[in-house]
Order: structure tokens, then sequence, then C-alpha cells
């Protein structure tokens, strides 16, 4: 219980350590996103410079950092992405990090869908692998 509380306290950090740096550069606009996705259960998506996501679902929670993105051929209309986060859920007291392996598909002006696959470590009770996955839409601001 105690490491969920700690994971729970670090979501937050994150969120907030996000809004102060967007906050504190002033003069920048800043991109951010939001939309729906089933990642923890359906949940709430905000995206923040295509690089922080905050996941709020029914399940629990999620925050990822993407650290890489590229294009594939020019034919595909598809792009990739890369992160490292962390998650929490609600009922089973469950919590851990995870590694977003993505691609995204900008299918309108402003609208783009995503999909990936996360390989999770659960920390709770003693170290487990799990493979979790998330689809989501955004609109970009």
């Amino acid at each position: 219980m105690k490491r969920n509380i700690l994971l729970r306290s670090v979501l937050a950090g994150a969120i907030l350590a996000a809004s102060a740096t967007a906050s504190a550069e002033g003069g920048n606009t800043h991109q951010w996103s939001a939309g729906m996705a089933f990642d923890q259960d359906l949940s709430a998506v905000v995206e923040l410079d295509n690089k922080y996501r905050f996941t709020l679902g029914n399940d629990g929670a999620a925050f990822d950092y993407i650290f890489a993105r590229g294009k594939f051929d020019a034919d595909v209309p598809f792009t990739w992405y890369v992160g490292a986060g962390a998650w929490s859920e609600w009922d089973h007291d469950e919590f851990g990090v995870r590694v977003p392996l993505g691609v995204n598909w900008n299918f309108h002006k402003d609208w783009d869908m995503y999909a990936q696959v996360h390989p999770e470590l659960d920390l709770h009770g003693g170290p487990e692998l799990q493979v979790g996955g998330a689809f989501g839409i955004k609109y970009t601001f």
C-alpha cells in the first residue's frame, strides 16, 4: 500500500513538474492534445509538447515520457514512438513501470490516433513482467 501511495505521488509530481516547466518558459507556446483512450480501461488522455502523456482512467493512471519519435518510409502515413513511464491501478493496488512502443496516425488536421504495446514490470508483491496495450484518439490545440 505504501508503494502505491508513493507511485501516485510520483505521478502527481510529474504532472506538476510538467505544468511548472510549461509555465516557466513564458513566451514559448506549447502544443497540447486531449482525447480518449483505452489504456487504464476507458481513459482521458492529455499530451503536452508530444512528450508528456498523462492518462487517467476508470482502472488507474499512467504517465509516459516519449523520448524518441520517427518516420517510416515516405509512403507510410504512420510515425513511431518509444517512451518510458509508470502506471498504477486503483482496485488491485498494482503499480509499476512500462515502455510504450507505438505508432501514430495523423488522419486529419489536428486529429490523430495512436496504438501502442507496452511491456510492463509490475512491482506489487515482487517483480512480474506483463504486456499491456493502448489505443486512443487525440485532438491537438
